[in-house]
């Protein structure tokens, strides 16, 4: 028997992507469908792509204090966190609780790996790194949580969780078993993962890449257009006190293992995980009024999740993917589409499928092509990584639970 998952509260979120810094700044691009993506910019020798860039991050250092850690990365997750009230929202949070009563739990899929590659593209004659860079705290996948737990002061269970794609949503999960097990009382989740040329050149390898903007569930789509972003929330138990407007319902997470690289091509996984996610919830399909696809204009998981979508909800539900706003974020992309379903939860619209010219003919009515103004209360969000780790979160407003 799968235990019920614990509703916990969601009482602050914030995103930072190539669409801006926090949710002003996303409400307004999902509002007017305004994509971020831009011709790549990034590196010395650009790959001829689209890319998602936060403009700022070059010239916004750590503070001296947290030098140890600088690079790229965290310096986007410190950009991040300083969004919409977020680190206020956790102080009040450790004042509530006492910070060893708060877990931190974030995805990353590359962590800092851009600074150990500048490290050795610039060895000094001896082989040895340079001395800028000659930090171990930055050359570690823990780099990111060790970093955010400094800059937040607490002292719970601290975690990293690298499941590729799937990564921030699955830190949703984590968080969940935390707090109905009684080790937390409240936790902050989120991802981060940046620009770096092991990324880019790693997935133009495998032919994914797309020469163009992202186009996801278009018939002639191309492949993904790579991003970076930062997205936390923070997450409480449910009192008699809880005033915030939305909740986690259920997660779902499965691994089908099928290919290292492509999903299995009928979605069982992405299934047994969406399953997984509705039990938990204790909702069925019929209550679901929005899902935020995984989306990656991808061939094959595209064509994946359309089907899975046609042959598991009735047409009063809405889908969409907004990746070609953002483009692909990889470990960053479960929370910032976390936080994207959330704002669709609190204004009442579902953002419209971007990118899309010519709608793939095997996408079914659930599709919203364009915005469209309705009540959401009960959605969902999706994410599928490399390696068949999937996981797929249930979110709602307070009152669709009250």
């Amino acid at each position: 028997m799968r235990a019920t998952t614990l509703p916990l509260a969601v009482t602050a979120y914030t995103a930072t992507s190539a669409l801006g810094l926090g949710l002003g700044a996303h409400l307004d691009a999902l509002d007017q469908q305004r994509s971020g993506l831009r011709a790549n910019d990034f590196g010395d020798a650009p790959l001829p792509c689209w890319i998602g860039r936060v403009p700022g991050i070059e010239s916004t250092p750590l503070p001296d204090e947290y030098a140890q850690w600088d690079c790229r990365n965290n310096r986007l997750a410190w950009l991040g966190l300083h969004q919409d009230d977020f680190m206020a929202a956790v102080d009040t949070a450790r004042q509530r609780y006492g910070a060893s009563r708060i877990a931190l739990l974030l995805g990353t899929s590359t962590a800092s790996i851009g600074a150990t590659e500048e490290g050795y593209r610039r060895l000094e004659n001896d082989r040895r790194l340079p001395d800028d860079l000659h930090r171990r705290a930055i050359h570690t996948p823990h780099s990111l949580t060790a970093f955010v737990s400094a800059a937040l002061a607490i002292g719970g269970p601290c975690l990293t969780i690298s499941t590729a794609c799937s990564s921030s949503a699955k830190v949703f999960a984590g968080a969940e078993r935390l707090i109905r097990l009684g080790i937390v009382d409240a936790a902050v989740v989120g991802g981060v993962d940046s620009l770096c040329g092991s990324v880019l050149y790693g997935f133009n390898a495998l032919e994914l890449v797309s020469p163009e903007p992202c186009r996801p569930f278009d018939a002639e789509r191309r492949g993904i257009s790579i991003g970076e972003g930062a997205g936390f929330a923070l997450l409480e138990r449910i009192g008699p006190d809880t005033k915030a407007a939305s909740r986690l319902l259920g997660c779902g997470e499965s691994s089908d293992a099928h290919h290292m690289s492509t999903p299995d091509p009928e979605g069982l996984g992405a299934e047994l995980a969406l399953r997984d996610a509705l039990d938990r919830a204790a909702i069925n399909v019929t209550q679901v009024d929005y899902i935020n696809l995984h989306g990656t204009a991808s061939q094959k998981n595209d064509a994946m999740e359309a089907a899975l979508v046609a042959r598991r909800f009735p047409p009063s539900t809405r889908v969409s993917s907004t990746k070609a706003l953002t483009g692909h974020t990889l470990g960053a992309a479960g929370i910032i589409e976390a936080v994207i379903t959330l704002l669709a939860l609190r204004e009442g619209f579902v953002p419209g499928n971007a990118g899309a010219a010519t709608p793939d003919p095997a996408c079914s009515v659930h599709f919203a092509w364009r915005n469209e103004a309705r009540a959401v209360r009960i959605a969902l969000s999706h994410s599928f990584g490399f390696g068949g780790s999937n996981a797929c979160l249930a979110l709602a407003s307070a009152r669709a639970v009250a």
